[in-house]
């Protein structure tokens, strides 16, 4: 299984990769995880990648631009276009159910929010599967992946 993970931090998953259950399943040829910084795929000297909300509001959002950009680019590089998750606090519950489907997927796109979340345009333009590990809060959504591919491979 491959999952590729669009985040704006991938440097915090190189612990979790190097550990553990992950670092089993890597090193056995069971999952492949590729990092990816949405910020890449940024335009500007500064590779900004924050906005305010496209209908208002007082928080900042990612813009959808970078995003857009960061998985056109990458959806091509397997065979598989994989399916591509939002992983929100706001979507389908992650159940066992959930799990074993996901489990079926040879392919899946993470996109891990930060500030506060998306720019809606993400959402509407992409129509990822949106999903949550739990009822709690994170700083950002860089746990997720890392909960969600641990349980997929046990």
């Amino acid at each position: 299984m491959r999952f590729d993970v669009l985040t704006l931090f991938p440097e915090i998953f190189q612990g979790y990769l190097t550990q553990s259950l992950l670092k089993l399943a890597i090193q056995n040829g069971l999952v492949e995880i590729h990092l990816w910084n949405i910020r890449d795929w940024a335009a500007g000297k500064h590779k900004s990648v924050d906005d305010r909300p496209f209908g208002g509001g007082p928080s900042m959002v990612i813009m959808p631009e970078p995003v857009f950009a960061c998985v056109e680019a990458i959806r091509p590089l397997a065979l598989d276009p994989g399916q591509l998750v939002l992983l929100t606090p706001a979507g389908e519950r992650l159940t066992q159910a959930l799990v074993q489907e996901l489990a079926g997927q040879k392919r899946l796109l993470l996109l891990c929010g930060r500030y506060e979340g998306f720019d809606e345009r993400v959402r509407l333009g992409l129509r990822p599967r949106e999903i949550s590990i739990a009822d709690f809060v994170s700083n950002g959504a860089e746990l997720p992946p890392v909960v969600g591919s641990e349980t997929l491979i046990v």
